[in-house]
């Protein structure tokens, strides 16, 4: 059984359990055991709460705007997905997890963005993407206080809420499937099954070429 590395926050695990365990994924959480890089071939970063200030690619102006930070959990991300980089394997990063991407590559971040938080899933927002873009959604359930501002090396914008050109969806060029996205597609897996189709079968490519 394939395994993807993650940290999942307990209210997330289910979610998160019925997507991946029917596709024959075995998910380990570092929030509640070791995961050592030897022992998964995939990474997903999934949401949560602000980045520290002290992994951030930029000076904070009001340290309020760093809500809840999780320093441990910040630094078995940024370590798991240096790791996933360098053996070429396949990321997912949803909400938070497009802004660990973003961070780790050199990027930064709106510290707060206003009209984005807490909204219900029945709340979504519409898209423009780019030419060419294969994962396309009219529409999305995204609900977050903070958003990429300047890109990260190679991190390439797919689309943008239409109506204040947030970005919310990306791809890191040149990797097999480095992608992230703003909204969440684990609180509506059937309308977002696309974007899980295409990571599982990334997940076996890599699979069976390693």
């Amino acid at each position: 059984m394939l395994a993807v590395a993650s940290w999942i926050r307990s209210k997330d695990e289910a979610l998160f359990g019925r997507i991946f365990a029917p596709e024959g994924f075995l998910l380990r959480n570092a929030r509640t055991e070791e995961v050592p890089p030897e022992c998964w071939q995939g990474l997903l970063l999934t949401g949560g709460t602000d980045i520290s200030a002290s992994f951030l690619q930029q000076e904070v102006d009001a340290p309020e705007k760093i809500r809840r930070p999780n320093p441990e959990r910040d630094q078995w991300e940024f370590s798991a997905l240096r790791s996933a980089l360098a053996r070429r394997l396949p990321v997912l990063g949803i909400c938070r997890g497009i802004q660990i991407l973003n961070v780790a590559l050199g990027g930064t971040l709106h510290l707060d963005v206003p009209g984005h938080e807490n909204l219900e899933d029945s709340h979504t927002q519409p898209l423009t993407y780019a030419k060419g873009v294969d994962l396309r959604f009219s529409s999305v359930n995204s609900s977050h206080h903070q958003a990429l501002d300047r890109l990260g090396t190679s991190v390439v914008p797919e689309a943008w809420c239409r109506l204040d050109w947030i970005v919310e969806q990306v791809r890191v060029a040149g990797y097999p499937f480095v992608r992230g996205v703003q909204f969440h597609p684990e609180r509506d897996p059937v309308r977002y099954r696309l974007l899980f189709a295409a990571f599982f079968a990334a997940l076996r490519q890599a699979a069976e070429a390693g």
